[in-house]
């Protein structure tokens, strides 16, 4: 049985695009034969072939206008959105380190960037009666670590949750919402928390990869997903081969999350 995932000509962004799980999903669409524009801070010296980039900083309502009008003019629309960009920048130290400048920086950088997207790109597909979007969540919503993540966690809990209600609100109207909730992910940035907590431990590479699964109370799988898993899964879930798939979460973690 041929596993054609029948995407080929859609039109697809994904924000994040060029580095890690952002990367890696853009790769999978433009293989599956998609067009596909990606956003950045920054466009990158080398890119793939056919590959429309653009720099925008999305943590402003500017930016994702700015990108979304853009979207509008070339293509009049999309049919898929992958909201990949996400992140955090607060220190670690627990809710007392956290003001309200940080608490505002992670929303902008973790929900705010959806939201407007979705605002802005979602009424050509409800005029069509088609579409796709695909929020990248993460476990941190059900694991924040209290240390480090309280702010980045609640605003991803904030997207799972916007996406949940989004989806009730427009599948009836042909657009499918989902959203996918990685554990840790063998991405660059996450090779440098390694190699920091090893030089802070005063350990090797693998004692820094242990101490940081015991923090998230064990992996099972025993490593990280790899970005093209990631990707894979959210590839999968853009495609008509998984269109009675949305309202759900879908989570890759590894077996991280001790509960169902």
């Amino acid at each position: 049985m041929s596993f054609d995932l029948q995407l080929h000509g859609q039109r697809a962004l994904v924000t994040g695009g060029t580095k890690g799980v952002g990367a890696a999903v853009v790769q999978g669409l433009l293989d599956a034969g998609v067009q596909v524009m990606t956003t950045a801070r920054s466009v990158p010296a080398h890119a793939p072939p056919g590959l429309i980039h653009m720099a925008a900083d999305l943590s402003t309502a500017e930016g994702a206008a700015a990108v979304a009008q853009r979207v509008l003019q070339h293509w009049g629309g999309v049919d898929i959105l992958v909201n990949v960009l996400g992140g955090s920048s607060a220190p670690g130290g627990g809710f007392a380190a956290l003001d309200d400048a940080q608490w505002l920086a992670e929303l902008n950088q973790n929900l705010m960037p959806a939201v407007r997207l979705d605002r802005a790109l979602l009424p050509a597909m409800l005029a069509r009666g088609s579409g796709v979007i695909v929020h990248v969540s993460s476990i941190q919503r059900l694991l924040p670590l209290p240390e480090s993540t309280t702010a980045y966690a609640a605003a991803k809990a904030a997207l799972s949750t916007y996406s949940k209600a989004l989806s009730k609100e427009v599948t009836p109207q042909g657009v499918r919402v989902l959203s996918v909730a990685p554990g840790w992910v063998a991405t660059d940035a996450a090779q440098a928390l390694v190699e920091r907590v090893a030089t802070q431990a005063n350990t090797d590479l693998e004692g820094g990869r242990q101490i940081i699964m015991r923090s998230l109370g064990g992996i099972p799988l025993g490593r990280p997903a790899t970005p093209q898993e990631v990707a894979d899964l959210i590839v999968f879930l853009a495609s008509p081969r998984a269109g009675s798939i949305t309202g759900t979460e879908y989570v890759i973690d590894g077996g991280t999350v001790p509960t169902l």
